[in-house]
């Protein structure tokens, strides 16, 4: 086996057939759909729109998480939660059913170390999985304490979208030692399609390989990234990681 692993072969594929939804990941962690508060929906339309294309994928529950990053994105669980107030109410006048809740993906700065202990952080629900990344130029200078401080407080870091991070690729084992101090890794679906460039895709590709993803997330912020996913779905790796067991979604719903 190469650096990133085998290529499908034909058994391969017949083993680990293209799925039909994403009716079996069940519950979706990573998303940007309330309007207004990041780069993700534009306006509570959009946010409709977006959730109604995760309904017609087979997803029941959607655990969005808008952006909190510093001067960019100052959002409070207040302004979270409230937005997402908004639009669960307009989805029940347009009949749209799903259970749609909040949490954050929060940016690994100093601000963010600074909140760990000295304020609530919004989680993936009762067990205190918290959503965080990482800058894509380099690894914050304090990754290892910002984990240590999580874990002293009881959370359980999700590293998002690891295979998109240039600075690790060509030391894999890095993710192996992240994963090896209690981070579980999640992985977006549309790395999988090479829309991320061929270095995130290989990354993703043998991470599946190596059973190493805890969490599948759509990361979805446009109609251009919903209609990817529908494309995705013929992706076999898809199909062997939801294989693997090693997914932890559903225990969200």
């Amino acid at each position: 086996m190469g650096f990133f692993g085998n290529i499908f072969s034909k058994k391969e594929k017949e083993v680990y057939p293209a799925l039909q939804n994403y009716s079996d990941v069940l519950v979706d962690m990573h998303s940007h759909f309330l309007y207004g508060i990041d780069d993700g929906a534009t306006d509570i339309d959009n946010s409709l729109e977006l959730i109604k294309g995760m309904v017609d994928l087979g997803y029941r529950k959607l655990i969005t998480t808008p952006h909190i990053m510093g001067d960019t994105y100052r959002n409070t669980p207040a302004i979270i939660n409230d937005k997402l107030e908004k639009v669960r109410e307009k989805l029940k006048q347009n009949n749209i059913d799903i259970t749609i809740n909040a949490a954050a993906e929060y940016y690994c700065d100093h601000d963010f170390f600074n909140k760990i202990g000295n304020e609530e952080l919004l989680t993936l629900g009762a067990d205190k999985y918290l959503l965080f990344e990482v800058s894509y130029l380099n690894a914050p200078d304090n990754f290892d304490e910002v984990i240590f401080a999580l874990q002293s407080y009881g959370y359980k870091p999700v590293l998002a979208h690891p295979e998109r991070y240039p600075f690790w690729f060509n030391n894999f084992d890095k993710f192996k030692e992240i994963k090896s101090k209690g981070v579980y890794l999640q992985l977006n679906i549309n790395s999988l399609s090479g829309q991320y460039g061929p270095g995130t895709k290989k990354i993703a590709e043998r991470m599946i390989n190596e059973n190493m993803i805890s969490f599948l997330g759509s990361d979805c912020h446009h109609l251009g990234h919903l209609n990817l996913m529908k494309q995705t779905i013929n992706n076999p790796y898809l199909s062997k990681l939801l294989s693997s067991g090693t997914l932890l979604n559903t225990k969200l719903f």
